[in-house]
């Protein structure tokens, strides 16, 4: 099943469930070093050990400050699994000789291949779709397309985060690979003319600006609205109504997708402990948990969404490769550099 039927099933039917891999009962520990800053994930952590017996050791910090960790520890490191909330700091650590590649048939049945380093050094497990929202009130042609970001009719109306921001650098990573450097320059430049303020916050106040009035298009991860659907979250949920929303690019490439990730640390000294995390995290009990948790997609093809995912509605994924996506951070950071995007 490719990626697009995959969302499109699990909208329409709400997931054919799929065998779940069985974990054997286990002893001894897991150092799990992790970017990932949700609550929900306590849950796969608690239930990982109650089904196996293997005691979780977490050291938790954003992706870049974990990496240099790693490196500092070299090859007396305890860490067994890197989780990071994107994919590109992965593929950094990989060249920076911190990850191993591993056989599982578990996750090479489970885990498509294009959500998956080709040699096997790291695994995403839950995606999030990179759209644009708008204000219904203002907007009555909203922009289809992330090209039509750039067109001069939406000057001083565009709210959008930081390049220093990784969502930021994989939306352009994406463009280059997709249009090329010279054109994905031309887009950069002609977004950032048609900010409505110099970028700054997260995905949610990129959505509070439109609530504010402060700009009438914004582009956010769509966990960040699903999340405002399902729980309140302050200057958000009371003014759902006004907001519309676009999956972009749905008669060419699709919608972006971010994806979360993890692989196993290249001086692991419990491999085959990291190993069973990884596999359980494409379980179904935990795919599903992505989604009811924290208002992700999963990764694996057939598993259920949550009733605030599945409410933002059918969509066409982007399925770039998710290792030709962290090869262009490089050249999306230095156009971005070029234009003058903060």
């Amino acid at each position: 099943m490719n990626k697009i039927t995959a969302v499109s099933v699990l909208a329409i039917a709400g997931g054919a469930i799929i065998s779940t891999p069985t974990l054997a009962l286990a002893n001894g520990e897991l150092n799990l070093y992790s970017s990932r800053h949700y609550d929900t994930d306590e849950r796969l952590y608690s239930d990982f050990e109650e089904m196996t017996g293997i005691t979780i050791n977490r050291i938790e910090g954003n992706a870049d400050e974990l990496i240099a960790r790693m490196e500092a520890e070299g090859a007396n490191s305890p860490a067994d699994i890197l989780l990071t909330v994107d994919t590109s700091r992965l593929e950094r650590a990989k060249d920076a000789g911190l990850l191993q590649p591993i056989e599982s048939a578990v996750l090479e049945t489970r885990i498509p291949s294009y959500l998956q380093d080709e040699e096997n050094q790291w695994f995403g497990f839950s995606q999030r779709a990179r759209i644009l929202f708008y204000d219904k009130n203002d907007v009555t042609e909203p922009p289809m397309t992330y090209q039509d970001l750039a067109d001069p009719k939406y000057a001083g109306q565009i709210c959008i985060r930081s390049s220093s921001n990784v969502y930021s650098q994989t939306i352009l990573a994406a463009l280059i690979e997709h249009l090329g450097e010279d054109a994905a320059r031309d887009w950069a430049a002609a977004v950032k003319d048609n900010f409505a303020r110099d970028p700054q916050g997260g995905d949610t106040d990129q959505l509070r600006g439109i609530v504010s009035g402060e700009c009438d298009i914004s582009m956010s991860n769509t966990y960040y609205f699903g999340r405002a659907i399902r729980t309140p979250v302050d200057g958000v949920s009371d003014s759902l109504d006004m907001f519309g929303w676009v999956f972009p690019n749905q008669d060419s490439i699709g919608a972006h997708m971010n994806l979360s990730g993890g692989g196993v640390a290249a001086n692991a000294p419990n491999k085959e402990n990291a190993i069973r995390f990884l596999e359980y995290l494409a379980s179904d009990q935990a795919q599903e948990y992505f989604s009811a948790g924290n208002d992700e997609y999963p990764a694996v093809p057939g598993v259920a969404l949550s009733p605030s995912v599945a409410q933002l509605g059918f969509f066409k994924p982007d399925d770039l490769d998710a290792s030709a996506i962290a090869s262009n951070i490089a050249a999306a950071q230095k156009i971005f550099n070029e234009v003058g995007w903060e």
